[in-house]
């Protein structure tokens, strides 16, 4: 259970890092706000049009006596809507990630740098380009999987009394888990760690993982505030990646200046391959 503290520290953490070094805090926000745009505008159109999409593609309703094509539509509107809002809450990290590739990349490098002993931060070594390539490829993967996580957790949500508890709290549990995988990613990226790597890491960790995601994906549902935390998340992750790759790292001047702690080294079989 104290993984879940530790994970949890983490992410006030990485807040705290953003919070002394606010030009790369304020950098940070802006691929944030430029999704929350773009998912407000998709939500908005949804809510104004989803129903006639649903009447469209429900012709076979017509002629239902009254109120059941009323009530069966609006059903569907509201199951349409409420996966939308699921898949923004997954996907919105994977968007915000990949629109702000370049600010990530360089504020993950520079806790890198921070919290490192020797000032080193890993490089990949790759063009632009193609991390772009890697991030959105791997971000899809990610995604599919979520969406199906989704779908079984909607299902289940049908089942009485334990579809109105037990899954609600599993599907946060569930959302964490790929939060932190697309967070971490910034950071094991560059270290050349493929994803199959990547996802057994934090299967290892599943209780440090969940102390670090559960909370954020909870946080994720208030309006504005997953644009503010952002920033700290990535570099919460990126403390979070040295601690999985058993790096060392350099305490803040909170927990003794200069001091140097050696993360548990992972598990056999999932050290960095090259890219």
């Amino acid at each position: 259970m104290s993984d879940l503290g530790v994970g949890f520290r983490y992410l006030l953490k990485g807040q705290r890092w953003v919070a002394r070094h606010g030009k790369q805090y304020g950098f940070g926000l802006l691929p944030g706000l430029i999704t929350l745009v773009l998912y407000a505008a998709a939500l908005v159109a949804l809510a104004l049009w989803g129903e006639d999409a649903v009447a469209w593609a429900t012709p076979f309703a017509d002629d239902w006596s009254s109120p059941w094509p009323g009530l069966f539509r609006g059903l569907l509107t509201a199951v349409l809507f409420a996966l939308a809002l699921l898949l923004a809450v997954v996907t919105f990290t994977a968007v915000t990630l990949l629109i702000g590739q370049p600010f990530y990349e360089n504020l993950s490098e520079k806790v890198d740098r921070d919290v490192s002993p020797d000032g080193h931060a890993p490089e990949s070594g790759l063009p632009l380009w193609r991390e772009l390539w890697i991030s959105a490829r791997d971000s899809l993967r990610i995604v599919v999987r979520a969406a199906l996580w989704g779908v079984l957790l909607f299902a289940c949500g049908f089942i009485p009394v334990v579809g109105q508890t037990a899954v609600p709290v599993i599907g946060f549990f569930v959302t964490g888990f790929f939060l932190t995988e697309e967070l971490t990613a910034v950071a094991l990226q560059r270290r050349g760690v493929e994803l199959r790597t990547r996802l057994g890491l934090l299967r290892s960790r599943k209780t440090l993982v969940w102390g670090f995601g559960t909370p954020l994906a909870v946080a994720f549902l208030v309006p504005f505030v997953a644009v503010f935390l952002m920033p700290g998340a990535v570099a919460g992750a990126t403390l979070m990646a040295r601690d999985l790759l058993g790096e060392e790292i350099r305490e803040d001047g909170a927990e003794g200046e200069g001091a140097v702690t050696t993360s548990p080294q992972p598990p056999s079989g999932s050290s960095s391959p090259a890219r």
